[in-house]
């Protein structure tokens, strides 16, 4: 009865924040920012901020706005689980109550205990003046439950925490508070055991933050999001020493295109390949301090320079035809004829949807797995005022034609179903290409 209960909850979690489709952005039934990813064993797993609204009782309004924090996982990059609140602000000794600043945190592995790092406000006997300390929680799984420490990481002042553990087992904290700093961490995860150094060989002016930590072939990067206009954009720097001195090597990604102030990150090696774990204000385009986790490969060029990673919609998991296919979610679109717009402005989390307006407007979708059942036909949910016709095609916007789907007239949502005249049992490149000047909307497509 347990394991029944068990997997019941984890069916329920993972509706809840409606997976199965790899893309971006991840996270879809909360806000979520600051995303540190770790591998431990088989699985991803995804430790971000959890942004809410603030309000005149909540917070300070027009803010960032914290009180707790999820842990999310997955084994294929898809297929993502919410394991529910493993840290809240009201149950930590040390946090000031109510001070909604539980900002972006990090969690670690060593010896079978997972180590979970968050930097919050502290109550005024922790510490003399203001500002932000860090602290730490702990458990025996990935998931949970933590419990946390009843006083904060002494000697440490900021936020941002990263842990990197070296290949001879030391272990290091960096943190930020304008400028990015690091010290060596004991063997109990919990004190410093060197002096703070701030890492001043980084650009001068500009703010720096979100210090990440990793090792690639005997060259440590130390990756950090940094303001060189008005908005971060996250670079890079490299040294053969985890303390530096560290050498401004290059940009990972530029400056959000929308306006976005802040972007934060973390990478990981999972499965051979390199990914870029960001954020980005999705769901909440006029007010950037609600934001949803994105992840996107990362690759390396030869010399071990890192290429500029393009952030996509599409993201980087396998969608199932048997699936809802989210297509607003494209890997391409025509440059006319297509748009992309909320299902719902009152309700961002509902999603997208995708509205054709001109003959031959398409949107790519690419990596779709039509396994080795033989699919028979095709469902669209779809309007349009004035009716249309939508023509799904295979690997090209001239490749064959899988259907052809006319969307009768109707202002209400329709699933319409039809046969496909083609079955291709390989990963497909979808291409939907409407066919006349009429407005067509649509919500996803599906096969069966």
């Amino acid at each position: 009865m347990k394991n029944i209960k068990n997997h019941l909850n984890k069916l329920l979690l993972i509706f809840a924040i409606g997976c199965s489709f790899g893309q971006n952005p991840i996270i879809r039934n909360q806000f979520s920012a600051d995303p540190s990813a770790r591998v431990f064993g088989d699985r991803v797993y995804v430790f971000p901020s959890h942004d809410i609204l603030a309000t005149k009782d909540r917070g300070r309004e027009g803010w960032f706005c914290m009180e707790d924090y999820h842990v999310f996982s997955s084994d294929d990059l898809t297929d993502w689980t919410d394991h529910g609140t493993i840290v809240q602000q009201n149950k930590v000794p040390w946090v000031k109550p109510d001070s909604y600043s539980m900002w972006a945190p990090d969690c670690i592995e060593r010896n079978g205990k997972y180590y979970f790092y968050f930097p919050s406000t502290p109550k005024d006997s922790i510490i003399d003046g203001r500002g932000f300390t860090i602290g730490v929680a702990i458990a025996d799984k990935p998931e949970g439950s933590y419990t946390p420490e009843p006083l904060p990481i002494a000697g440490v002042r900021g936020i941002d925490p990263n842990v990197f553990i070296d290949k001879d087992g030391q272990a290091y904290l960096y943190w930020s508070a304008g400028n990015i700093f690091a010290a060596k961490l004991k063997n109990n995860m919990l004190e410093l055991d060197s002096e703070v150094k701030t890492l001043g060989e980084l650009p001068a002016k500009g703010l720096k933050e979100g210090p990440y930590v990793f090792e690639r072939n005997g060259i440590y990067y130390l990756t950090y999001p940094h303001v060189e206009n008005k908005t971060e954009r996250l670079e890079y720097a490299i040294s053969d020493n985890p303390l530096g001195p560290f050498k401004v090597t290059g940009v990972i990604m530029d400056e959000s295109p929308t306006g976005c102030w802040t972007n934060h990150h973390s990478i990981i090696n999972f499965k051979g390949q390199r990914y870029l774990f960001y954020h980005h204000n999705d769901y909440s385009p006029s007010f950037d301090k609600a934001r949803s986790v994105r992840v996107d490969k990362l690759n390396f060029n030869t010399d071990g320079t890192i290429q500029k990673v393009i952030p996509t919609l599409r993201g980087v998991g396998i969608t199932k035809a048997t699936d809802d296919i989210q297509i607003d979610r494209y890997s391409n679109k025509s440059e006319q004829g297509v748009s992309i717009a909320f299902l719902d402005t009152l309700n961002t989390f509902k999603g997208w949807k995708t509205v054709f307006n001109k003959s031959n407007g398409w949107v790519q979708y690419n990596n779709v797995d039509f396994g080795k059942k033989h699919l028979k036909s095709i469902i669209v949910k779809a309007k349009s005022e004035n009716g249309g016709t939508l023509e799904i095609r295979g690997n090209a916007a001239n490749g064959t034609v899988i259907a052809e789907v006319n969307i009768p007239k109707s202002t209400d949502w329709k699933e319409i179903k039809v046969p496909l005249t083609k079955f291709d049992s390989n990963n497909l490149n979808l291409f939907a290409i409407s066919k006349n000047d009429n407005e067509i909307e649509i919500d996803w497509i599906k096969f069966e």
